[in-house]
This record gives structure tokens, C-alpha cells and sequence, in this order.
């Protein structure tokens, strides 16, 4: 494709339009305000909106159907707008990605043809996309993606249980290199919220509840993404969620309306500051407040999106932010998903219109609405004298200053084949797949007698060659390890994988957000028993949320804890092939009962936990078989 360059621009521009915000050589400041100048009230106001894009299957831009000149299924979608309403209707030029290719380089077609459709634009201003976090193996619609080709990496729960500041960093920045080369220049992320709620759903994708490792990892992140500075190369972080998603109410999650309370009976809401305090001086670019609504605080009682004193009276005033701040997806207008309702997350103005709504927004201090595409509310807002077009002006400038710092205007497109080369390389892949192995957690190793009765040893690391007996993994990867059975009476170890258990939920949507009890059904703790009892049994558990593993540990023999890893890391550890090295980043509860007594908002407030934060045992030498 025909690359565009910014004399091409200057030339194909409209006479009348003042293309020297194009010159690179002028500061950043007044490239803005020459280029700020010149736009309509409609065009400012598509700056504050950041709405979900599709992408075709083979990387071309959805278009729209035949005699429809807006709407057209696509494959992220339902009804997904058309490229051109979006860009040309809409005048948006920040947009979040959801599902793409998984050919990179069909990836990175898209993101170019889509920067030739905003080149082509009365002031060719250049489009912005965003992702939610690409390396992991999370499958959560409105949390995290799966990774496709890019390098498979721990959650960031797993990253925690590492510990170590130089490998968030390195992850971080194979993240942005990945990024880059498809068009990528904003990450939904990190998350750097205290889990001190057991319960709470999103708590992988945090640094668990400890304050001061949240708070170093979360700027390790911030730095592997950015930089030391936001530039040309960076990809700039939307640090989320001020002030603190983690004291919810029952651990249930503001997504919801049942989960919109955030509650501090522990008088904790300056703690969950920390970690944002650590992310401002790492220089986060952009900012992201919750859902949840704080309940019993000095605070107003609505969704932080729309929450001045929190906004503009603790995050602007307070800390002096003067980055972009963007609200969570979906707070003014009801949609569905999948199928099925899904209310706007107007926590505590849910009596406002629509339009009531963005205005409520922009009072409060934020600059951008997220997952949202209706600009028309604020040109409205404007010419009835509701909010000025100096406040619409204020927001605009901070999203065009990004866009000119992280060099969107003067390097608008990417190339395909390094896209190929860069995102998935063996050198990535390796890299997270070492992590991966880093992040289980060894729990339990009990001892197994040896061949003569006075003598034991602990049952991991196994030795390979083993007649083994698997659930959860994959028989022809268990068999580059050991002679793979059909049943536990056959076999001479049994590894067992198993998930933190969930509390099924009225939508299949809400099921994607593991909430609710964290004991284990009684039928899979009476089928692991009936195969610990024939068998020395191994148990992995996935632990996005730190279940009740009380019933468990008298069971079994040896007993692992990750938060992704593939079936090829975990007997790497089992096998004594890799060591693990992980640490619990929370907690883990004795009792449903001690989660319930517990303070949501307090960290390490379950009495007499089975596991302590920390806790994590290792191979010595002598294990080695």
C-alpha cells in the first residue's frame, strides 16, 4: 500500500487549512493549538469518545452493507458500525480493539488502511486504537483477550507471584514492542488495584493486595510500556482503576448492578491510593476511574466516572494529574451483549438521561468516554449553553497532545512484515513461556518413601519416564514426559489441573466474571479424593481467585497454585526440568466463613489463613532426581 507522507498530507489538504501542525520541528504545544484552532465543535467532540472497532477476518475494514450507509455485521460484533460512519460520520479517531486476525500482518493491513480512511479526513488527524492487556490467557470479553500470536505471558497475578520489578519490566516491553508493530499506542492497563476482597472477580489481572509490591511492579509496567518518558516508541498506559477497584461489597463487581457498592469498614481508602501514587511518579499517561460507587466515605455516592470530587477534587487538585482520563466502557447509554441487556453503568445517577449523563461526566473532570459513540450529546450540551466549548477545548488538548507525543502524525503507519517478525518471535515466546515457569507456586510437597522403608523423599520434582494418570492436560504433552494411563489404578502419579471454583450466574455473560463462593463443589473434592487414594496425586490449581483449598491439602501429595501457564510449564516444574519460583501475591483463606468475616477493604484481614502471602517452597539440590 501507498505509505502517505506528511508532504502528501500537506498537499491533499483543503486550502484553507493551516497544515502547520504537521511540521515536526515545532514544539509539541503549538502544534496543538494551531491544529486546535481549526476544528469544529463536532470534530472536538469526537475526540472525547473511545468506541470498540471491528476488524474483518482477513484484516480489510468493515464497510457498510449494501444500501446501508452506517451499519453492517462484523465479526467483533453484532452490528458494529461501519469504518467510514465512525470516522467520517462519528469524526471519532480513538478506537479499542477487540478480536483480530491472527496473522499479524493481516493485524497491521487493517490498522494502516484504517490511518488512510482518518489521513483522508478534512484534518487527516490520525486514529489512536487501544487494547485491553494481549499476552494471557484470559478469555474475558471486558477484561483481557487471548493472545493469539502475540508471546504468552502469566496474568499479571502471576507476574506478582514472581515478584521481581526487571521481569515486569521485560514483560512490559516485549508487550510494547508486540503492540507497536500492529498500530497498538494505548494499553487498558495495568490494573494495580488492591485484591484485598477475596472474592472479587478481577483480581488476576492485579498485583494481588500487597500494597508496596503492587505499587513497585505496577511502575515496573508502567515503565516497560512507556518508557522513561512518553514517546515516538511508547505505548502509553491507562492505568486503572482510580481510586482503588478492590473493597467491592461481597466481592461482587460494579459491571453489575449488584456489585456497585464500594465499601471501607476498615477505614482503608487512602491505602488503595498507594499504588496510583507509584504509577503518577512513573509517569502514567492516562488514568481510567471504576465503575463502583463509594458507600460511607467523604466522597460523593456515584460511579467514579462520574464523580467530581474524586476526579477532578482527589485525582487533578490532589495529585496534580494532568494526563488523559478516560471513563470505564459503557456508563451512559444501555446496549446488550451477547444477546442479552446490559444497563449502563450509571451507578447512583441511573435516574439521569443520557445526556444528563455525559454532562455529569464532564463536570466531574474526565475527557473521554469510553465505549461509547455519541457526540452529538455534547455538541447538544454546548450549543445549550450547558457545558462550555472552552471545558470541551481542555479535554481536546490533552488528546491531541498525546497523539503528537506519541508521534501519530508523523509516523501514522506500520510495517506489515515486521509486524510478522516482531510480534510472536521465538525470542517472546521464549520469554514468556521462562515466566510461565517462574510463576508456579509450590504449595505442598509431601514425603514419599523410597525404596528401602527407612528412607523418603518429597514427592516433587517427579523423574520422567513415570506411568502418569492426567486430567486437565493435554495426553500426547503428558506423554514427552511419562507413559500416559487410562486410569488411576495404572498409574504411579496422577496430576490433576483443576480451576478456582465459581458461583454460576443468571447471564452467560456474567460468567465470564468468576464471583461468588470459593469452596469446590462436593463432587470434585469426592472425585479427588477417590484418586488420591490410589495413586500419589498432584494437584494444579488455577487461581484466579484464591479458593478454599482447605478440603485439599490433607488429600494430595503435592499441590502447585499458577495463574496461566501451559501444560508444557507446569511439568517442566513437575519434573524438576524449571524451578518453581513463585510466592503467593495474597492470602490464601482457611474458610468461606473467615472471607465473609473479613473486611473487604483491609489487606490480610482473613483470620488464621491456610496459606500465608508469601508463602511458596522450593527444590533444594538434593531433590533432584
Amino acid at each position: 500500500m501507498t505509505d502517505l507522507t506528511v508532504t502528501d498530507l500537506q498537499h491533499t489538504a483543503p486550502a484553507l487549512v493551516d497544515t502547520r501542525y504537521l511540521d515536526a520541528s515545532l514544539p509539541v504545544s503549538e502544534r496543538v493549538e494551531i491544529l486546535l484552532a481549526q476544528m469544529t465543535l463536532e470534530e472536538k467532540a469526537g475526540l472525547l469518545f473511545q468506541t470498540v472497532i471491528a476488524i474483518n477476518p482477513d484484516g480489510t475494514l468493515v464497510e457498510p452493507a449494501a444500501g446501508d450507509a452506517a451499519d453492517t455485521p462484523a465479526a467483533d460484533t453484532p452490528a458494529a458500525d461501519s469504518t467510514d460512519h465512525l470516522v467520517n460520520g462519528l469524526h471519532l479517531n480513538h478506537f479499542n480493539i477487540h478480536q483480530a486476525p491472527t496473522d499479524p500482518g493481516l493485524f497491521a493491513e487493517w490498522h494502516n488502511r484504517l490511518q488512510e480512511v482518518a489521513a483522508a479526513t478534512r484534518l487527516g488527524i490520525p486514529v489512536t486504537i487501544s487494547s485491553d492487556p494481549r499476552n494471557s490467557y484470559s478469555d474475558n470479553p471486558l477484561a483481557a483477550l487471548f493472545a493469539g500470536a502475540f508471546s504468552v505471558w502469566p496474568e499479571p497475578m502471576g507476574l506478582a507471584a514472581i515478584g521481581d520489578e526487571a521481569t515486569v519490566e521485560r514483560f512490559a516491553d516485549i508487550a510494547r514492542q508486540e503492540y507497536t508493530a500492529v498500530g497498538i499506542r494505548v494499553a487498558l492497563h495495568p490494573q494495580i488495584d488492591l485484591a484485598t476482597e477475596p472474592r472479587w472477580s478481577r483480581a488476576l489481572q492485579t498485583f494481588g493486595e500487597d500494597v508496596e509490591l503492587a505499587s513497585r511492579l505496577g511502575a515496573a509496567y508502567i515503565r516497560g510500556f512507556q518508557g522513561e518518558t512518553l514517546g515516538a516508541d511508547s505505548v502509553a498506559t491507562m492505568t486503572k482503576h482510580f481510586p482503588g477497584g478492590g473493597p467491592q461489597r461481597d466481592g461482587e463487581d460494579p459491571h453489575f448492578a449488584h456489585g456497585r457498592e464500594q465499601v471501607y469498614p476498615g477505614g482503608e481508602f487512602e491505602l488503595h491510593l498507594k499504588p496510583f501514587e507509584a504509577a503518577f511518579e512513573a509517569g502514567t499517561s492516562q488514568i481510567m476511574p471504576y465503575y463502583g460507587m463509594p458507600v460511607g466515605t467523604e466522597y460523593e455516592e456515584v460511579g467514579f466516572g462520574f464523580n467530581k470530587s474524586v476526579i477532578t477534587g482527589l485525582l487533578r487538585a490532589r495529585y496534580g494529574f494532568d494526563g488523559i482520563v478516560c471513563t470505564d466502557w459503557g456508563l451512559i447509554n444501555d446496549d446488550d451483549i451477547m444477546g442479552e441487556p446490559f444497563p449502563a453503568r450509571a451507578w447512583g445517577v441511573e435516574h439521569l438521561s443520557p445526556r444528563e449523563r455525559v454532562k455529569k461526566v464532564i463536570d466531574a473532570g474526565c475527557d473521554q468516554f469510553g465505549g461509547e459513540a455519541c457526540p452529538e450529546l455534547v455538541v447538544g450540551l454546548v450549543r445549550d449553553g450547558e457545558i462550555s466549548e472552552e471545558r470541551v477545548d481542555a479535554s481536546a488538548r490533552r488528546l491531541l497532545r498525546e497523539k503528537f507525543v506519541l508521534g501519530l502524525f508523523d509516523r501514522r503507519f506500520v510495517d506489515v512484515e515486521a509486524a510478522r517478525r516482531v510480534v510472536g518471535s521465538a525470542e517472546f515466546v521464549e520469554a514468556g513461556r521462562a515466566a510461565q515457569r517462574a510463576a508456579i507456586t509450590l504449595l505442598v510437597n509431601t514425603e514419599q518413601a523410597d525404596a528401602s522403608p527407612a528412607a523418603s523423599s518429597p514427592t516433587l520434582p517427579i523423574a520422567r519416564g513415570l506411568k502418569l494418570y492426567v486430567e486437565g492436560i493435554e495426553r500426547d504433552v503428558a506423554a514427552e514426559y511419562g507413559e500416559v494411563v487410562d486410569t488411576p489404578a495404572e498409574a504411579e502419579v496422577a496430576i490433576l489441573r483443576l480451576a478456582a471454583p465459581f458461583e454460576e450466574r443468571p447471564t452467560f455473560f456474567e460468567n465470564f466474571f468468576h464471583s461468588g463462593s470459593l469452596d469446590f463443589p462436593a463432587g470434585v473434592l469426592d472425585h479427588l479424593r477417590e484418586v488420591a487414594a490410589a495413586v500419589p496425586t498432584v494437584v494444579d490449581v488455577f487461581l484466579d481467585r484464591p479458593a478454599i483449598l482447605t478440603p485439599i491439602v490433607d488429600e494430595v501429595a503435592a499441590l502447585t497454585a499458577n495463574w496461566g501457564a501451559d501444560a508444557h510449564a507446569l511439568l517442566d516444574v513437575l519434573t524438576g526440568a524449571a524451578e518453581p519460583r513463585g510466592s503467593l501475591p495474597f492470602d490464601l483463606p482457611r474458610s468461606m466463613a473467615a472471607v465473609e468475616a473479613s473486611r473487604p477493604d483491609v489487606p490480610f484481614d482473613t483470620a488464621d489463613p491456610l496459606f500465608r502471602h508469601g508463602h511458596g517452597l522450593r527444590y533444594s539440590a538434593a531433590n533432584r532426581r
